[in-house]
C-alpha cells in the first residue's frame, strides 16, 4: 500500500507527534511519518523521534531574527528534501508567513485546544472556563494564512466540569486530541492518495 511521506513540526514535547507515531505503526494506516522538524533546538519530542527510528532535526529560527520568511524558506527546504507530501504542526509554536502556509496549501493540518472558531491563539482552557462554557474540545484544521481560522477536518467535545481548572481541561482534552489527530490526519492522506 501506498503511504503518504508526512513530516510532523513540533516546538516541545511532541505528545500529539507520539500519538500520529504510533498510528502510522499500524501497516494499514495511509500516512508515515517520515520526518520530525523543530524549531527549538532542546524540544524533547526530537528525542522521542529518534528513538522510534524517524528522522528528527532542529531547525532553529533563532538564527534568523525577525525574518520569518528565511526560516521558513529553510524548512521547506528540508520538508521537500525529504520527499514529504503532507505536514502536520504538533504544538508548533510558531505563527507561519504566507509563503510557507500557500507552499503546503491543503497539504499543512493543525491541531487546536479548543472548539474552534471559538478561542483561536493561545490560552484556550482559561478563556473557556471564564466564559462559562459547557465543553471545551480539540479541532483539527487545515492551516491557512488566518491563524486558527482553516477549514475544520473534525472536533471532539471535552465537557467542562465543576471545579475545572486550565490544566485539568487540558489534560482531558489532551487525550481526546491524541485519539482525534491521527483519525483526522489518516483521512486527509487517504484524500491525497485517491
Amino acid at each position: 500500500m501506498s503511504r503518504v511521506r508526512t513530516a510532523v513540526l513540533i516546538s516541545g514535547r511532541g505528545s500529539n507527534m507520539e500519538a500520529l507515531i504510533a498510528a502510522a505503526a499500524d501497516p494499514a494506516c495511509p500516512f508515515e511519518v517520515a520526518l520530525v522538524l523543530a524549531n527549538r533546538e532542546d524540544a524533547p519530542g526530537l528525542e522521542t523521534a529518534a528513538r522510534a527510528g524517524i528522522a528528527a532535526e532542529a531547525i532553529a529560527h533563532h538564527p534568523f531574527g525577525k525574518d520569518r520568511e528565511a526560516h521558513e524558506r529553510v524548512l521547506d527546504t528540508r520538508l521537500r528534501s525529504a520527499g514529504v507530501e503532507l505536514v502536520a504542526l504538533a504544538g508548533y509554536m510558531r505563527v507561519l508567513t504566507p509563503f510557507l502556509v500557500r507552499a503546503w496549501a491543503g497539504r499543512m493540518v493543525n491541531i487546536h485546544p479548543s472548539l474552534l472558531p471559538l478561542y483561536p491563539g493561545l490560552h484556550t482552557h482559561e478563556r473557556a472556563i471564564a466564559a462559562g462554557d459547557s465543553h471545551g474540545g480539540c479541532t483539527v484544521h487545515l492551516v491557512t494564512e488566518g491563524v486558527d481560522e482553516g477549514p475544520i477536518l473534525g472536533q471532539a467535545r471535552v465537557p467542562i466540569l465543576p471545579g475545572d481548572t486550565a490544566d485539568s481541561l487540558a489534560a482531558r482534552v489532551l487525550v481526546e486530541e491524541h485519539r482525534l489527530y491521527p483519525a483526522c490526519l489518516a483521512d486527509r492522506a487517504r484524500s491525497l492518495l485517491a
